[in-house]
């Protein structure tokens, strides 16, 4: 076995470059080079050692070994995340944040949302069928903005629905992005933090009434361990981490159409499936195509894995993108298939889009089960509920592996939408 000094190192004194050239294959390239699923590399002047699988994720989400503070870069929380919010906490303080999420996942709550989802995206058919064309991208974002907004009790004015959907979404496409991108990330977030942390204000000044179990309420009443409210700002940063990720699913459903268009079989399929087969589809969805490429951490205490010393302090990324499609985990990795799920019982640590391990105990994403209730509901829908056309000439459905996130280029634009016959 290697030690510390034997883990392939990759040449060179810096390779954030090639990490910007590679995008979501970056990790899976080099473990693949050195047939290993662990390697040392440099990013912005910094050691950092990545690692890939269902071994080494199980290791990633081992609380004793990792904590969260310190590996998000603050480019990204000044985007994505907001600053100093639950992504980067640790222990208790984590704990009991985390279950101020939870607490809003109950079966009512989700199913909640599942419904608002399928009413939200009926309440556009009527516009789609008068539209020449339509970026289902684009309309994806605007329904699940008001899908959160109406779910989590966040006034949103209909003059507003277009620039608050751009601003959450701006501020996931700032992510992995240097320059334009993520100053525009930057500046979405100011927008949403100021609209936000008014909300909150209102709620807790009584001008603004919002029901109990809500996240509107739950942010805006929710004490810390010191028996505090939270800030206000901090508040508003912990609503927009449940409102962003739901605009986020955006993505999801994009590719979704883009596998029915692609392997047209399953849309065939799909359109009188029963739930179990349309869960499958929703899972193959989330494994095969890219979202988030890898996540960091750094190490809490000192240990040794396979007989590599990992010491305290030292960043470590866990590659999501590359375990989702790990030969040793899924068969034809490469392949769109979602039988594979059929008779899958679920593991903590093989399919990681949204993070791995328990939901309460670690940083696992809280919303993944809303993730997965929202795709239910939008799946059956672009496939029970209405037609349309892709009119290829018009348009790219390619997408690119090194832009994170990643996403067909078009955005995925349809014709001709029409109300399906049955």
């Amino acid at each position: 076995m290697k030690t510390t000094s034997e883990i392939p190192r990759e040449k060179g004194l810096d390779n954030s470059l090639s990490l910007l050239k590679e995008g979501y294959l970056f990790i899976q390239n080099r473990c693949r080079q050195f047939q290993t699923d662990i390697f040392q590399t440099r990013l912005m002047g910094e050691k950092v050692i990545c690692m890939s699988g269902e071994e080494a994720a199980r290791v990633f989400y081992d609380n004793e070994r990792f904590q969260r503070k310190g590996a998000a870069p603050k480019r990204v929380q000044k985007t994505l995340f907001g600053e100093n919010a639950i992504q980067a906490m640790d222990g208790e303080a984590h704990k009991h944040r985390k279950l101020l999420f939870m607490s809003l996942m109950t079966p009512d709550s989700i199913k909640k949302l599942g419904e608002l989802t399928g009413k939200h995206w009926q309440a556009r058919v009527n516009n789609w069928e008068q539209m020449e064309r339509v970026v289902l991208f684009d309309e994806a974002q605007e329904i699940l903005c008001r899908v959160a907004c109406e779910w989590a009790g966040v006034p949103l004015k209909e003059g507003e629905v277009k620039q608050r959907a751009r601003d959450f979404g701006a501020m996931v496409d700032a992510f992995g992005a240097v320059g334009p991108r993520h100053w525009a990330g930057r500046r979405a977030r100011k927008r949403a933090e100021m609209w936000i942390e008014e909300i909150i204000e209102q709620i807790r000044d009584g001008k603004l009434d919002a029901s109990e179990g809500t996240a509107a309420y739950a942010m805006a009443r929710h004490r810390g361990l010191d028996g505090n409210p939270l800030d206000s700002r901090m508040a508003a940063v912990e609503l927009i981490n449940v409102l962003r990720p739901i605009v986020a699913i955006a993505t999801y459903i994009t590719f979704g159409a883009l596998a029915l268009h692609d392997q047209p079989q399953y849309r065939k399929m799909m359109t009188d499936a029963n739930e179990h087969d349309i869960a499958a589809m929703v899972q193959e969805i989330r494994r095969f195509y890219p979202f988030g490429p890898f996540l960091g951490a750094r190490v809490r205490n000192e240990f040794t894995w396979r007989e590599n010393q990992f010491r305290k302090g030292e960043l470590v990324l866990l590659d999501i993108y590359g375990t989702n499609h790990d030969p040793m985990l899924w068969e034809n990795p490469d392949e769109f298939r979602p039988d594979r799920f059929s008779d899958w019982k679920g593991g903590l640590f093989d399919l990681i889009p949204q993070g791995g391990g328990d939901y309460y105990k670690t940083h696992r994403c809280p919303g993944e089960w809303v993730t997965i209730e929202a795709m239910k509901q939008s799946m059956s829908f672009l496939t029970s509920e209405i037609e349309y056309d892709v009119p290829e000439s018009e348009q790219d459905l390619s997408y690119s592996l090194v832009r994170m996130p990643a996403l067909p280029k078009s955005g995925f634009i349809i014709s001709n939408v029409r109300r399906r016959k049955n």
